[in-house]
């Protein structure tokens, strides 16, 4: 495991002190991403993370060498899970994405020898993701192997009342007939606090500790599969070490349901024959020499704790100088955990790897994202550091690409659908009020986003809407960075205090796979809807 020597925090905060760290452009030509194959983005997050959260590494982030990114070919780029995969094509007849993503689940889940952990949001899945996970349970245990299963659920406090967990290990076990003889089951839904609106967010398929399925994309039919609208989302996968290191993340997180599935109002439980609440799963050991030559790509995965399983991490010594902006607070006396709470950064180490990717960057970032500002309220409106960094690079000549979802998809209380913003008006003025407070100059500010910036909302195809006439929805969450490294998970960059987690890989192969893949289509469609662009002089502010 690499290790890096720790660095002084200036007073004007860690995101816009990182955005102002020197860094050597990357090259997407060269491993790893720079020349002679070194690191400099996962250097630069690991050594954050050393920093914030220390007392976590191991179970909730930890840097890790010797894994593969996992194609159905060698060299594949099909470890990149996209749903619907239909770009051009607003009827989305042919839907590959989806195929390939539920193809995935139950392959890797056939392949279980001992156990198998499921992180979503709720409601449990349904429709296809679920045929694939009976499926993939069936070839397993019908081969002999007695597995330990997991299912965990975040439930928002409208779900706890209605989801539940011993109506799906009921119908699971009903489906799987015989070979439920071979599988011992937990299923649980979870809240840890309904004040602080936290609860899991992740979405993770992790299997016997050495295939890992992960990003943004829920089980849920009616949004992805049964549906002539399908919400564009993101997941990658992997095996290797990383693997194990998302297993020990849903540890995490079971320890504390297993430690309070008697409450109910934060946990309901459920198990098949009586079983114990299972806090651990048994893996296979990684060693990290399973890619070819005993190399492999590099990755840190990171996750965060949201509010109310730890307070803080006790090792940590970060002490920053927090930053303030007016416009971030909706409702007077609500605490803000994103941008004034030392002890929750402590805790979701995310957020600061998030910002320290950013702050990396040397020659261009993209962002793809629901959304970079949350609904305020009852959320703080944006993330002050993260909008820093992004400012810093702007302010330093880094072409910085945001692309957002829709906002016709706004749900009527803001977050009820997929977009949380009414225009993109709302991401560009809060970047030029960053830029001002950073230059001391509104001029200077409005130059540096017409000649750096790209923003636009998001199509998949030349048409406005899809061909039912519906906007088109995107839940990527999604950073990449100098063509090199890039991180896919479930954790939004806008304000939101849940339980979520991802990785960041840095390899300049993967990294261009990515570009020609998704980032590239997705311009290509997206760009005329566009309100900055330096590319075609397009500067709305």
């Amino acid at each position: 495991m690499a290790r890096t020597a720790r660095a002084a925090v200036p007073a004007l905060g860690l995101g816009l002190a990182l955005a102002l760290l020197p860094v050597t452009p990357a090259s997407a030509d060269t491993p790893g991403g720079t020349p002679g194959g070194g690191t400099p983005h996962l250097d630069s997050v690991e050594q954050t993370l050393r920093q914030v959260s220390p007392g976590l590494e191991g179970s909730v982030w930890e840097r890790s060498a010797g894994n593969r990114l996992d194609a159905s070919t060698p060299g594949g780029a099909d470890w990149l899970l996209q749903t619907p995969g239909c770009w051009g094509d607003p009827a989305c007849a042919d839907r590959p994405g989806a195929r390939r993503l539920l193809e995935k689940v139950k392959e890797n889940i056939s392949q279980a020898r001992r156990s198998v952990d499921i992180s979503t949001l709720a409601p449990f899945p349904e429709g296809g993701f679920q045929d694939a996970i009976v499926e993939g349970l069936k070839a397993s245990a019908q081969s002999g192997n007695k597995l330990q299963v997991r299912v965990l659920v975040g439930a928002a406090p409208v779900y706890h009342s209605t989801v539940f967990p011993s109506k799906y290990r009921d119908e699971l076990m009903a489906r799987l007939g015989p070979a439920a003889a071979n599988v011992t089951l937990n299923v649980a839904s979870m809240t840890t606090s309904k004040t602080a609106f936290s609860w899991n967010h992740s979405k993770l398929l992790v299997v016997d500790g050495a295939s890992v399925v992960t990003g943004g994309i829920n089980s849920w039919k009616g949004d992805y599969l049964d549906t002539t609208h399908p919400v564009s989302d993101v997941d990658l996968a992997l095996t290797g070490p990383a693997a194990g290191s998302a297993g020990a993340y849903l540890d995490t997180l079971w320890d504390w349901t297993c430690r309070n599935k008697s409450s109910w109002a934060s946990v309901w439980f459920a198990a098949s024959g009586g079983a114990n609440c299972m806090p651990t799963l048994p893996r296979v050991a990684q060693d990290g020499t399973g890619a070819p030559g005993g190399t492999g790509v590099p990755v840190v995965a990171v996750g965060g704790l949201g509010v109310g399983i730890r307070d803080r991490d006790p090792a940590s010594g970060f002490r920053p100088v927090l930053p303030t902006a007016p416009d971030t607070k909706c409702v007077v006396g609500l605490h803000d955990n994103t941008n004034a709470d030392r002890d929750y950064d402590t805790v979701n180490p995310e957020e600061s790897a998030l910002r320290s990717l950013v702050a990396s960057a040397g020659s261009h970032i993209e962002i793809s994202q629901q959304d970079m500002n949350a609904t305020c309220p009852p959320l703080p409106r944006y993330d002050i550091r993260l909008y820093d960094a992004l400012a810093a690079k702007l302010a330093a000549g880094v072409k910085v690409r945001i692309v957002v979802s829709d906002p016709a998809n706004r749900g009527t209380i803001g977050s009820g659908g997929y977009s949380q913003i009414k225009s993109l008006s709302e991401i560009s003025d809060v970047l030029r009020g960053r830029l001002t407070n950073l230059t001391g100059d509104a001029g200077r500010a409005r130059s540096a986003m017409c000649s750096n910036l790209q923003l636009a909302t998001f199509r998949s195809a030349d048409t406005p809407a899809w061909a039912d006439g519906r906007p088109y929805a995107q839940h990527h969450k999604l950073v990449s960075v100098d063509g090199s490294a890039f991180y896919i998970g479930s954790k939004n960059l806008y304000p939101s205090w849940l339980q979520d987690f991802g990785y960041v890989v840095e390899d300049a192969a993967a990294a261009r796979q990515l570009a020609d893949g998704l980032l590239a289509p997705q311009w290509r469609y997206s760009q005329a809807t566009a309100t900055y662009d330096y590319e075609r002089g397009v500067c709305q502010g």
